[in-house]
């Protein structure tokens, strides 16, 4: 019995399997659902934000474009 406790491999999957079940209790928490759902919906806001100022910055390039274009036929 002494060489039980001294066994890594047996302390590895007793220690996997612990992990396992602490792990799968977590997954099926209101805890854990609610941090998917606020990670998941600042990916979105995320998303959302990065558009609007890509579109801005656009926008924004072809009014510059349109003004050197109209200086420059004034020239």
């Amino acid at each position: 019995m002494k060489d039980g406790w001294k066994n890594k491999t047996m302390w590895t999957f007793i220690g996997g399997a612990a992990t396992a079940l602490a792990g799968s209790k977590f997954l099926k928490s209101d805890t854990a659902h609610d941090l998917a759902v606020k990670g998941l919906a600042g990916g979105m806001k995320f998303k959302s934000d990065t558009t609007y100022k890509y579109e801005t910055i656009k926008e924004d390039a072809k009014d510059l474009l349109e003004e050197a274009k109209v200086q420059n036929e004034g020239e």
